[in-house]
């Protein structure tokens, strides 16, 4: 028996997950592409990973600059997954006409995000027709609050304290993903997870 790639798709797809798009700057060029393969991997140091396909355009604009942000959509930024997910003149020309700012490593911060990692690239693995890139968190913010990991840093940023278009981020809901359509979800069913 084998495992037919349209059923692993399936069975993957039962796993609910937010959007991300992620973003590097290379050489002057901007790139980007809609990210579902993320997750936390430490809390000290601070790492992350993101999955990125082979064939993916802006794979080699993400090795050669060895940095890139997570930008965690809302589920007002659909248009701008559907965008980066896309091979357009849009997305390669124009950056889905997305506004943004910097962090810590240049790479573009889009501007309404629920919130934003700014990585710097520490490892990168094979995994199959993906590449998995493991990276620690230089920046991170949300709800108009930013943080670095070194404060010089900040001297080169873009972004600030309320000026980063994350100002009402507690209203803000998250884009989601499951069995292949983008989904959102209900903001009147909150119940705290555990006890604290």
């Amino acid at each position: 028996m084998t495992i037919e790639i349209d059923f692993f798709r399936q069975v993957a797809g039962r796993f609910a997950t937010g959007i991300t798009v992620v973003t590097t700057r290379s050489q002057g060029i901007l790139a980007g592409l809609t990210v579902n393969a993320f997750c936390s991997v430490s809390l000290d140091p601070p790492l992350v990973l993101v999955c990125v396909d082979l064939t993916s355009n802006t794979l080699p604009y993400l090795r050669e600059s060895g940095f890139f942000a997570i930008n965690i959509l809302t589920s007002e930024q659909e248009h701008l997954s559907r965008c980066f997910a896309t091979s357009s003149v849009d997305r390669f020309e124009h950056f889905c006409h997305a506004s943004f700012h910097t962090a810590a490593t240049g790479s573009p911060i889009i501007d309404g995000s629920l919130a934003f990692l700014d990585i710097r690239v520490v490892a990168e693995y094979p995994g199959g027709d993906h590449v998995i890139f493991l990276g620690e968190v230089v920046a991170m913010g949300t709800d108009g609050h930013t943080a670095f990991a070194i404060e010089e840093d900040k001297l080169h940023a873009t972004i600030f304290e309320g000026v980063d278009g994350n100002k009402s981020g507690i209203d803000k809901v998250p884009l989601a993903y499951y069995l292949g359509k983008y989904r959102h979800l209900a903001c009147d069913y909150v119940k705290p997870s555990l006890a604290k």
